[in-house]
């Protein structure tokens, strides 16, 4: 059976026979975790061993893991700091900024990795216009340029952990201040705009071989009345044809609020596939999973499996306990642990 279009969540610590259900379910292809699938790391250990023994080839695994407030497992994991705060080494020393940042994608990729978790939706490639409710110190910076140093520098550091990058929210969510989990965002400035400004970090990412990209719940009045993640104009004509990206698509959480506005679930998870989705996410939401799963009709492409098995984790990845036999692990987790701490004497 070949990964299916959809990824859905589970609802505890451990799977329940709803879960097992619809994990076998053909049009499934990966589970996301949250903060309540983890009680500790040996229990994380089990949840993902019985997630990928549901079928074959197993199912993907990923979590928004990014650092920062968004960070769903802590305890037993190294804290990693909001990214904003690479930007403010980049500004004093951009060398050090680079290190520090690879070395958080690295700690990040292996931690994870070793719990058998293929991958995070990471990086935010969001410019920091210091307005948006939800993107805030998730991004790296105002500067394209420092954001794509820096993402360039943590997918470098996901790649030594084994694990592939997720490039967030296309073409660019930072302008806009509403947040798309509650609201349903507008960006009217003009496509030139966007393209030289927030592009600018695809683009070049892009370019340098990111995996996968997640476009945003948000509407660019300018260019398509639909939002950028069930827009083709944006999907094929912008990411596919005009950027070259032939990565993943992940669309973002089909319950969220801005999702809301293109129909039910059927008809959003339909019109996001049409745009250009590869894998359409449903989080938190058992009901319309199951409602989903059986009226949607979606053959999906030989070209969307072959890319979703490229994010598969480096298969063997070391255990924790191997890591922190590591002295340059525990250098790098030591280094990272100062960042956003006393960053102005360190790096100066």
């Amino acid at each position: 059976m070949s990964l299916g279009p959809i990824m859905l969540d589970v609802v505890g610590t451990e799977l329940t026979s709803e879960d097992i259900r619809r994990l076998q379910h053909p049009l499934v292809g990966g589970v996301i975790l949250f903060k309540r699938n983890y009680e500790n790391n040996a229990q994380l250990d089990a949840l993902t061993a019985s997630i990928h023994a549901v079928r074959q080839p197993p199912l993907l695994i990923a979590v928004d893991h990014e650092g920062g407030r968004v960070q769903r497992f802590r305890e037993g994991f190294t804290k990693i700091p909001p990214m904003r705060e690479f930007g403010k080494i980049w500004d004093v020393n951009p060398k050090k900024a680079k290190e520090l940042a690879t070395e958080a994608g690295w700690i990040l990729a292996a931690e994870l990795r070793a719990h058998g978790i293929d991958f995070s939706f990471t990086p935010v490639l969001d410019m920091d216009y210091g307005d948006s409710l939800v993107i805030g110190d998730r991004a790296f910076h105002l500067k394209p340029q420092a954001i794509n140093d820096l993402a360039f520098a943590l997918m470098q550091g996901l790649k030594k952990g084994g694990m592939a990058a997720v490039g967030k929210h296309f073409p660019g969510h930072g302008f806009v201040v509403a947040d798309s989990h509650v609201s349903m965002p507008v960006d009217d400035r003009e496509f030139d705009q966007i393209a030289q400004n927030d592009m600018q970090p695809f683009r070049m990412l892009i370019d340098d071989g990111i995996q996968a990209i997640m476009p945003a719940h948000v509407i660019y009045s300018k260019v398509d009345d639909q939002p950028a993640g069930f827009s083709p104009k944006w999907l094929q004509k912008v990411l596919r044809e005009r950027l070259g990206f032939n990565g993943v698509i992940f669309s973002d959480d089909l319950s969220m609020e801005a999702a809301t506005a293109g129909g039910d679930v059927t008809t959003r998870a339909l019109t996001a596939l049409n745009a250009g989705c590869d894998m359409v996410l449903l989080c938190n939401q058992p009901e319309m999973a199951d409602e989903l799963l059986v009226n949607l009709k979606w053959t999906i492409s030989a070209q969307s499996i072959a890319r979703l098995a490229r994010m598969h984790g480096q298969k063997h990845p070391p255990s924790l306990d191997k890591l922190h036999e590591t002295a340059e692990f525990v250098k790098a987790v030591h280094q990272v642990a100062q960042v956003g701490v006393v960053e102005g004497e360190l790096f100066a």
